[in-house]
């Protein structure tokens, strides 16, 4: 492939639509679709619609929000719980380790000196 083909040649006129932020805009792109929508001029061109647009990114609108779609968020959180939750159990069952054999050595000490 030359470098003259490199660069695809089928631009067209496609609407992004981020329908989180009720953000639409017009432009040329390759991008394929299978939807079409009417736009503001009446022509019907073809849709992508998009999770994050500048009308919704933390970086442009100076706000942050979380986008969970998929449940990362929930599942991240439910995970660091658990692992906390396990973090605590690991240091009671140490503290409680700590304490019985403080228990064994005092007695250990105990015997010895009972025999002296």
């Amino acid at each position: 492939m030359s470098k003259k083909e490199l660069h695809p040649k089928d631009y067209r006129d496609v609407v992004f639509s981020d329908e989180a932020a009720g953000f639409s805009f017009l432009t040329k792109s390759t991008a394929k679709s299978s939807e079409t929508i009417k736009w503001e001029d009446g022509k019907e061109y073809p849709l992508v619609k998009v999770q994050i647009s500048s009308a919704s990114h933390p970086f442009f609108t100076g706000e942050e929000k979380i986008i969970d779609t998929e449940g990362r968020v929930d599942r991240f959180k439910a995970r660091a719980a658990r692992a906390a939750k396990m973090k605590d159990a690991l240091e009671n069952k140490a503290k409680k380790a700590a304490r019985e054999a403080e228990k064994k050595a005092k007695a250990a000490e105990e015997a010895i000196e009972a025999k002296v």
